[in-house]
């Protein structure tokens, strides 16, 4: 499917180039616009787990600050990015599940990648072996340039979980696929009890390598690692985030 380039008030703030620690939003903006087109044509209607998934990170996007006495300023500026950290994990949470729809988790996806540096900010993860997408992140994420993203996908998701009604037909649009290179390594983390985490590098299964480089392709389905001794993984138990998030953004643009 051809792409279009969003309208002006299809854009969602950005960061600008002045900014140390730029967010990345493009495949936000990518994502929102074409979501909001689907949405104007009529051609997206959600299935009950999309709506779910949808409702949980609506509810994240529009949760209102704790109410603090005014001379709290640090507890405040701390709120506000908790905030955003809680909208990074619950999209990575139903993202990971399984249960959503190609365009959701396309979607998710995109709302995750955008507020990476709230990954461990203020809260780390509970484990050392817990996913570390965004090792090289700020100390103090921009939470001004977060913050402005949330009006924008407040709104879009609330058009979105509006599309769901148990008396409408279901109306799911492909998902666009998408290729990308990555040299390193995919590590696979689990959680086998209890506050307990795993974590393992993927290794080829034809050579053993670990390092790549790999060609990562996706379908928001299935995500296949080939390998340059020529096998193709896909049995690699990998979840969306641990490839998805850990690529760098300007390797994304090989779509097809």
């Amino acid at each position: 499917m051809a792409e279009h380039g969003p309208e002006p008030e299809d854009v969602l703030p950005s960061t600008t180039c002045s900014d140390p620690f730029p967010l990345p939003t493009r495949t936000l903006t990518l994502e929102s616009s074409r979501a909001r087109q689907l949405l104007a044509d009529g051609r997206w209607r959600l299935a009950q787990a999309d709506a779910a998934a949808v409702a949980a990170v609506l509810a994240r996007l529009t949760a209102p600050l704790p109410e603090r006495p005014a001379a709290a300023v640090r507890l405040r500026a701390t709120d506000r990015d908790r905030r955003l950290q809680r909208v990074l994990r619950t999209a990575v949470h139903h993202l990971d599940a399984g249960a959503v729809s190609p365009p959701v988790a396309a979607l998710l996806a995109a709302v995750a990648r955008a507020l990476l540096p709230w990954h461990g900010y203020p809260n780390p993860p509970a484990a050392a072996a817990a996913p570390r997408y965004a090792a090289d992140a700020p100390q103090s994420p921009p939470t001004e340039a977060g913050e402005s993203l949330l009006p924008g996908l407040a709104a879009l998701f609330t058009t979105l979980r509006a599309t769901h009604s148990p008396d409408a037909s279901v109306l799911t649009p492909p998902a666009e696929q998408w290729r990308a290179r990555h040299t390193g390594g995919f590590r696979h983390h689990s959680k086998p009890g209890p506050g307990v985490w795993a974590a393992e590098t993927v290794s080829c299964t034809g050579c053993g390598g670990k390092d790549g480089p790999w060609t990562v392709t996706c379908d928001w389905r299935r995500t296949t690692l080939g390998c340059p001794c020529g096998t193709v993984n896909r049995e690699h138990g990998l979840s969306f985030s641990e490839i998805w998030l850990v690529l760098p953004e300007d390797g994304l643009d090989r779509r097809r």
